[in-house]
């Protein structure tokens, strides 16, 4: 494989990933069912698969991981459900950027639940990213549909920090395929039991919807967090953590001719804080 290769592919996971956000966007349908459909299409995907090459690593699958898969789940399924429902009512470049403070919810939960360090220079990183969410949230209170996405879109990174802190301790004894194929499958339960409860049908929105669901598995799954995984065989942690925040920029840029969506001051400086932030805490941390 060629030197350069591998970081070609690894921005083409960043862009796959930016995507989805717009795609989110463009969708009609409630939040949770546009959810339920990328899960539901993420999940048949990996199915053949999983069937194919991994039955006798789940045939050992015990209990204890069953439940901590199943509560991996539920917490994705709450991410998608939070974030999804922040780009109906914030900008998409307030609601990629605020979700991409993932990185320090997760260094926060790993120093309190499995007895992690922060690096002093970490303190300072995270001191930062809190201050470009606070700036976010001052561009954006002029409207309190805004300020509420804003939200949504902080308690989005603070469920996905605690699904990658349980995936940490799973993954050192259970293949990447088999622990996202069971936390996927309990997320895509998690969806279906939020429609009912909520009286959200799951059918009858038109086929557009359904291709978008479909479009999120393939960009977000298979062209976004597989690359991620697979450009890690070749580059650094931090280097693909650091690329990683090309995903606001990305998704903010594509934003502009589609959605017409030009940030503002405040939130080009708020949206700065918080990626140098993000960044410096994981250049701390390498």
């Amino acid at each position: 494989m060629k030197k350069g290769s591998p970081k070609l592919i690894l921005m083409l996971g960043v862009l796959g990933v930016s995507v989805s956000s717009l795609l989110v966007r463009a969708a009609s349908a409630p939040s949770l069912v546009t959810a339920t459909y990328r899960l539901g299409w993420t999940v048949l995907l990996l199915l053949p698969m999983v069937l194919l090459r991994f039955r006798a690593e789940l045939r050992r699958v015990r209990g204890r991981d069953l439940l901590l898969c199943g509560l991996s789940g539920v917490l994705l399924a709450l991410h998608f459900a939070t974030w999804f429902e922040s780009l109906k009512w914030t900008s998409i470049a307030s609601s990629t950027v605020l979700v991409s403070t993932e990185v320090i919810f997760t260094a926060l939960g790993f120093a309190l639940f499995l007895k992690g360090r922060i690096p002093r220079l970490g303190m300072a990183a995270i001191a930062l990213s809190f201050a470009g969410s606070a700036a976010l949230a001052l561009a954006d209170g002029g409207g309190r549909g805004a300020l509420y996405g804003d939200l949504l879109a902080l308690a989005a990174a603070v469920f996905v920090s605690l699904y990658t802190l349980i995936g940490r301790v799973q993954r050192d004894h259970l293949s990447t395929t088999v622990y996202t194929f069971l936390t996927y499958s309990a997320c895509l339960l998690t969806l279906l039991v939020l429609d009912w409860a909520t009286l959200t049908p799951v059918v009858g929105y038109g086929w557009k919807e359904v291709l978008i669901g479909l479009g999120l598995a393939v960009a977000c799954t298979l062209l976004g967090h597989s690359l991620f995984s697979y450009s890690l065989k070749y580059l650094s942690p931090s280097y693909v953590s650091a690329a990683k925040l090309c995903e606001p920029i990305f998704a903010s840029l594509l934003g502009i001719p589609l959605f017409g969506e030009i940030p503002g001051g405040v939130q080009v400086f708020g949206s700065v804080l918080v990626l140098a932030g993000v960044l410096l805490y994981t250049r701390a941390e390498a």
